[in-house]
């Protein structure tokens, strides 16, 4: 079975734009390895905040743990990457479909819905439905930042086409509410009226929604440890 992670470091512009620009390898355990920079959600498009160059973001498949630890220990990007923080991961669904990773043919469920749940969305855009995007996103982004029920969330990109979205939730049943409108925060539809446009007329040629139970988490993001909730 493979395992997923995201790992999350801060580090100098030059290493950032070169695990950017020359991503590691498909080779010894791993299967694929998206690098971005991280962006702050719900931040003003022109903004310092809204794209943090020395922030590396990194979601990677791998075959197994051992290739984790082998990365981590021997590659000049996991190197990098050990001095920040990371979360290991199994799948549970696919909403949609993507290049490169090697996505189970088969869904799995949570079957308790007070369980902690980790959101990944990958899409690459179309350039010409950027502003689109831009306009139906934002709302998103604030909505999935200000829900009490999250522990971690934020977006990453690698310009000019690949954005994402990572965010990890207290509850499976939280996270469903969300996506269906009925969470306790402000405007509450926001993510379902975005969703409902996206149908209308699609921003992205690829887009997934992949959903994980986390199974460990490694390090400490801007002096913080423990984000997978305890139940």
């Amino acid at each position: 079975m493979s395992i997923f992670t995201v790992h999350l470091v801060k580090t100098d512009l030059a290493t950032a734009f070169k695990a950017i620009w020359f991503p590691p390898k498909p080779e010894d355990g791993l299967i694929h390895a998206e690098c971005m920079q991280c962006m702050t959600l719900g931040s003003p498009l022109f903004s310092t905040k809204r794209i943090l160059l020395r922030q590396l973001v990194v979601f990677a498949q791998w075959q197994d743990e051992s290739a984790i630890e082998r990365f981590l220990k021997q590659h000049k990007v996991g190197k990098v990457l050990v001095d920040g923080w990371h979360i290991r991961m199994t799948f549970l669904r696919q909403w949609g479909s993507i290049d490169q990773f090697k996505i189970p043919n088969e869904s799995n469920e949570l079957d308790d819905p007070e369980a902690p749940v980790v959101a990944f969305t990958l899409a690459r855009m179309k350039l010409f439905q950027v502003p689109r995007f831009v306009r139906w996103g934002r709302p998103v982004e604030k909505l999935v930042r200000d829900d009490p029920a999250t522990t971690l969330a934020l977006a990453a990109t690698r310009l000019p086409r690949t954005v994402s979205t990572f965010s990890i939730w207290k509850t499976q049943k939280d996270m469903v509410k969300m996506v269906h409108g009925r969470s306790s925060v402000d405007l509450p539809r926001r993510h379902l009226n975005a969703m409902k446009e996206r149908d209308r007329k699609d921003f992205h040629w690829q887009f997934t929604t992949l959903r994980f139970k986390p199974i460990s988490e490694h390090g400490a993001w801007r002096g913080r440890k423990n984000f997978i909730p305890e139940k």
